[in-house]
């Protein structure tokens, strides 16, 4: 992704509105009916796509900062990015129990 931890937390708070819209407006006509054997396979297909996808986010800059010897650079880098994406966390949780949503 990128060296700014903004940037890769918002990238990464992005990704997770992306996903929950689409399960969201996607399943929306199955409600009604009963789950089949497909619906759990999809789950875990989701589930590992947004692994995938947060490890990218999260690890490839540290990483290849971490493989460069730039070692408490890339410790710095991922420290960031999980803190704001802990701080982004805590003010979606704070905006839900509040009845914002």
């Amino acid at each position: 992704m990128t060296k700014n931890p903004i940037i890769n937390a918002l990238s990464a708070s992005a990704y997770i509105f992306l996903v929950v819209s689409v399960m969201t407006f996607v399943t929306r006509p199955l409600r009604d009916k009963p789950d089949t054997f497909f619906a759990p396979i999809t789950v875990l297909f989701v589930l590992t796509l947004s692994v995938a996808v947060m490890a990218y986010l999260f690890f490839y800059q540290p990483l290849l900062l971490f493989i460069d010897g730039k070692k408490k650079e890339a410790v710095d880098l991922f420290v960031k990015t999980v803190g704001i994406f802990a701080a982004l966390t805590i003010v979606v949780l704070i905006l839900l129990f509040s009845g914002s949503f």
